[in-house]
């Protein structure tokens, strides 16, 4: 049996390693290796690759909201441009509203000022007129007046006209 340990046992002086050991543990091994494989390795990879999957779609999810930001911040940008542009033409058109309504009010103060012109120039004419019509009353009594003295004295025709036409000029300079 000596024999067959030291078959079994390479270099024994040193401590020697057994091959009925070995293939012990060689077998052990290889079984540990199989059930590794079997119950642990398929899962962890399973694991590893749920997390692989994970990380892919948390990046291309990470990569579509950045996408849709950017479109978000164009658009946003866009619709900033477009009120700015719309702020503008309101005030533009308040402007264009406020210088019509000046010139609304300027044409309205210039017709009103017209009408009263022209009514202040019927009002003169009306004074004038009866101004004109006093005077000719004041003429004819005048007349009559003369004519009374006319006859009063027996003038003439000539010296009577001559006085109407005195009194007329008189008159005439009055005014």
């Amino acid at each position: 049996m000596h024999l067959y340990t030291d078959f079994m046992t390479i270099g024994a002086t040193v401590g020697g390693l057994r091959i009925g050991d070995m293939a012990v543990q060689l077998f052990f091994f290889l079984l540990l290796l199989f059930l590794l494989k079997k119950f642990a390795w398929g899962p962890v990879m399973n694991v590893m690759e749920k997390r692989e999957n994970y990380v892919a779609g948390e990046i291309e999810s990470a990569e579509k909201s950045r996408a849709e930001a950017e479109i978000a911040a164009k658009e946003a940008s866009d619709q900033l441009h477009q009120t700015k542009q719309e702020a503008q033409k309101m005030i533009e058109d308040a402007k264009n509203a406020g210088v019509k309504q000046e010139q609304d009010i300027v044409e309205s103060a210039r017709l009103e000022a017209e009408r009263i012109k022209q009514a202040a120039q019927d009002d003169i004419q009306n004074e004038k007129e009866q101004a004109l019509q006093a005077l000719q009353d004041k003429v004819s009594s005048l007349s009559v007046l003369i004519a009374s003295k006319v006859i009063e004295k027996e003038i003439s025709e000539q010296d009577q006209e001559a006085l109407i036409n005195e009194y007329i000029k008189e008159i005439g300079e009055e005014r």
